[in-house]
This record gives structure tokens, sequence and C-alpha cells, in this order.
């Protein structure tokens, strides 16, 4: 197999498997409000357990990430699609907190970290050469966004049209396809021998991550990404409650997480290719400063579908475009061979964030009866973000030199 098939091969087969990971779980928003009144739970318990979700599939990711860089990522995103299916299968008949909790909360989570960002990135990573990752890292995150383009109108419709337990049966067994995208993953055993093997270097995994972690730069990664798991977790669970409030239609919320969805394909692979010429972190900087941006002038402007339209395409611009440049520079600070594991554990920082961000806006709206708070914090935390980036440690990128 060529280098330039190897390469569209391992690329498409991640970012298809992404688009359904990602665009099935970016959905839940939708479910929210038929969930909580169908079961009678209250909008706090039904926003907690999707937190506990968003928790989960952030400390999923490193687990799986060291579990893909022992027995390779074909295993790891099988058994991630039989967990996905079955959290989302089992949902329509939990009528507890306990039992929303563990169907929603931790088997679809941990179901979704299987096939996420660390495990296709990483498994991409190890077998392209450098030059190659950043667009890989774009693409693959592309992916994702795609799903979300594709799957929130068509769970909207399938919502409208036959009900909501039907949908998410529906969504649970079109997630049971990853295993087949799943296949151009598998190793050979020799490759797998070598996976599993010390790295020529002798650096252990341990040895590794002891070493991430007393580096200051990779502790502004963290901090930066658990402000995008805030963002994105509190818009993705309660972007529908926001445009209820303003009287608009649930169809505005489906059409809006579609753009955002549609907007980021651009956005990550803008970032994926700037990546190759441009310093990682000046791109976060200003993809974490216009969202602070976004936020205000949303926050000034009248409440129409179009405003909420305008709204998603500029935030879905950066949605997930972060991804990229983060584990980007992961790669370049540390190498290839333990990103599935030091980027997943960037993730759970990002998830740490979501929690708090999908738990606090339930509460926000209990309370205050609006989001007005959740979306200051956002703006803070989205100027705060844009800042701690800037001390991390990052070389200029060299260009190949210009043929004589």
């Amino acid at each position: 197999m060529t280098a330039r098939r190897t390469f569209w091969t391992l690329v498409l087969s991640s970012a298809a498997i992404l688009a359904v990971t990602m665009g099935v779980r970016q959905t839940a928003g939708l479910f929210v409000s038929p969930l909580n009144s169908s079961t009678g739970l209250g909008i706090v318990t039904v926003s907690f357990a999707l937190a506990v979700g968003q928790f989960v599939w952030g400390a999923a990711q490193p687990l799986f990430g060291m579990l893909a860089d022992r027995v390779g990522s074909f295993r790891v995103i099988v058994a991630g699609a039989f967990l996905l299916a079955i959290g989302m299968g089992i949902t329509p008949w939990m009528d507890s907190s306990f039992g929303l909790i563990m169907a929603m909360g931790i088997l679809t989570a941990a179901g979704a970290g299987a096939g996420s960002f660390s495990i296709l990135i990483g498994a991409a990573a190890q077998r392209l050469p450098a030059d190659k990752r950043s667009f890989a890292s774009g693409f693959i995150n592309a992916g994702g966004s795609f799903g979300q383009f594709i799957f929130a109108p068509l769970a909207q419709v399938l919502i409208t049209a036959f009900g909501w337990v039907v949908a998410m049966v529906t969504l649970a067994v079109t997630t049971l396809s990853t295993i087949l995208l799943a296949l151009p993953l598998r190793q050979s055993k020799a490759a797998a021998a070598a996976t599993s093997a010390p790295p020529p270097d002798g650096m252990t995994l341990g040895q590794q991550t002891r070493l991430a972690f007393k580096d200051p730069s990779y502790w502004c990664l963290h901090a930066g990404f658990f402000t995008c798991g805030f963002h994105i977790a509190f818009l993705v669970t309660h972007l529908p409650g926001e445009v209820a409030l303003c009287g608009l239609p649930a169809s505005v919320s489906a059409a809006s997480l579609a753009i955002i969805g549609l907007a980021n394909i651009v956005g990550s692979i803008s970032a994926g290719w700037l990546g190759q010429t441009k310093r990682m972190k000046m791109i976060l900087f200003w993809m974490y400063g216009s969202r602070a941006v976004a936020i205000l002038i949303y926050l000034a402007s009248p409440k129409t579908d179009v405003t909420f339209y305008l709204f998603a395409a500029i935030l879905g611009f950066t949605w997930l475009s972060t991804v990229p440049p983060t584990a980007g520079l992961v790669a370049k600070l540390f190498g290839p061979r333990y990103l599935a594991t030091l980027f997943g554990l960037t993730l759970f920082s990002h998830q740490i964030g979501g929690f708090f961000g999908a738990w606090l806006g339930g509460i926000a709206v209990d309370q205050t009866g609006s989001y007005n708070w959740m979306w200051y914090a956002d703006i803070v935390l989205a100027s705060l973000a844009a800042l701690i980036n800037l001390p991390i440690r990052e070389d200029k990128p060299q260009l190949a030199a210009a043929p004589a």
C-alpha cells in the first residue's frame, strides 16, 4: 500500500468513526426535555446525569488510550461500540436518577470515549510522519463535526416523527457501524508486537507521564482545555433550553447544532493546516479569545432564529478546532509514542470542565430562570484560556527548504 493510500485510509476511517461517536453524543441536548417530561426527575437531575457523562467520557479516554497503546486501537473501538449501543439502548427504560446516570452517564459516555479523539488521533499519529500529523488531526476532528451536522437534525426529525424512544434506539443501533469502520485500523501481528514493545529510548509510559506532568506547558494545555470543555458541554446540553427560553421552536436548536458541526469542519481542517506552518499556541490564543467576543455579541443581539444561526456559525468555527493544535502540541512536546494517553489526559481535564458546564447550566436555569450567569462565566473563562496558552514553549515550525 502506497504512503498516500495509507494516509487516506487511516484518516478517512478514523474520521468516519468519530462522525458516529461524536455525532450521536452531541445530540444529547435534544433529549433533555423529553427525558425530563417522561421520567419526571427534573431538569437538574437530567443535567447531572449528562454532566456525569461529560466527566466519564473524559476519564475514559486516557484509560482507553493506555489500553490502545498496548493492544491496539481496533479492539478498544469494538468494545466501545458495544458499550455505547447498550447505554443508549437502555436509556428509555431508566426511570430513576441512578438508572439514568448508569445509562447516559457511564455506559454511553465510556463507549463514546473508546471511539473518540485520543484513540483515533493517537492511532493515526503513530503510523504517519511528523509533517502529516497536524493535518491528519484536523481532518479526523472534522469527522466529529460532520457527524454533529448529520445527526443533530436527523435526531430531531426522528423525535418529531416517531418519538424520542424510537429516536434513541435508532441512534443506538447506528453506533454499531463503528465496528466495520474500524477494520482498516487493525494491526498485523508484527505491528501489534512493535506497538506493545518498549520504545527504543527505553522510556516507559509511566516515565513519560511523570515527565509530562513536570512540564508547565503541559499544565497550560490542561487549563485551556478545561475551559473548552466547560463551554462546549454547556452549549451542547443547554442550547435547546436557551432557544426555548427565547420562545423559538426546537427546530432552531437542532439547526444551530447542525450549523456548529458544519462550521467546525472548516475550522478543524483550517486549524490542522495552519498548524503545519504557524505556532499552535497562537492558534489556540485566537480561538479562545474569539469565543469571548462572540458571546458578548450574542448577549447584545436580539434573540431571533437568525441570531442563533449566526452565533452557531461563529462559535462552530472554533468549536472543537482546539483539538488539532492541542494534540499537535502534545506530540511536539513529548512525541507520538504515548500520544493516546497524554492527549487523553488533557481530554480528561476538558471533560472536568464539561461536567461543570453541563451541571451548573441546569442549576443556573433552575435557580434564576435564565442562563445569563453561565454566559458571563463563559466569557471570563474563554479570556483566561486565551492568555494561559501564551507561555507554552513552542518553537516556530520549520518550513521545508525550497528546491535549488
